[in-house]
């Protein structure tokens, strides 16, 4: 019951973000969006830890910091590519095993990859990670796996285990 508030809560509080408007017909037209939402995602039984991941909110701030860090970082980096005719690129692929132990983690990794200029997550099966790097240094931090440990670390301060944690809607 938790996750199903937590999912209308979170819808309300998007629509409201994104909306910007707030007049008792558009309340009425998002409260009603979002119940109707919340309502099919519980007849679909996908209401649950990993759909809405209550545990990893209080953590979120951080990690979305350092992402936001490494996004700036790397953006700087392929606007100097651009910018600047004597710097090349390489592009590369890489595939490295990627540690997160839910589903859920293992998206949040393929997307922050992807969120990350110079990166691109082309495919992620079998605990595996396919990426397209524009450079080597790109391609090497990947390989690193500093984004990964992170990724697992934001998973066990949140409480995550393995991906058969769920305890339902």
């Amino acid at each position: 019951m938790r996750y199903l508030l937590g999912l209308i809560v979170g819808l309300a509080a998007l629509w409201l973000l994104l909306s910007g408007h707030y007049s008792p017909l558009f309340y009425a037209f998002g409260t009603g969006s979002c119940l109707l939402t919340a309502w099919i995602c519980w007849r679909m039984r996908i209401v649950d830890n990993e759909t809405v991941p209550l545990h990893l909110l209080a953590h979120a701030p951080v990690y979305i910091a350092w992402l936001g860090w490494e996004i700036a970082k790397s953006n700087g980096d392929v606007a100097r590519r651009i910018l600047s005719p004597g710097r090349s690129i390489s592009p590369t692929m890489t595939t490295r095993r990627v540690g997160p132990a839910t589903d859920l983690g293992r998206t949040i990794y393929a997307n922050s990859v992807t969120l990350t200029p110079g990166t691109v997550t082309v495919g992620l099966r079998d605990g595996l990670a396919e990426v397209h790097a524009l450079t080597d240094a790109n391609a090497r931090d990947i390989e690193e796996g500093d984004m990964d440990r992170r990724v697992q670390a934001f998973e066990r301060r949140g409480g995550v285990r393995d991906d058969h944690s769920h305890d339902g809607g």
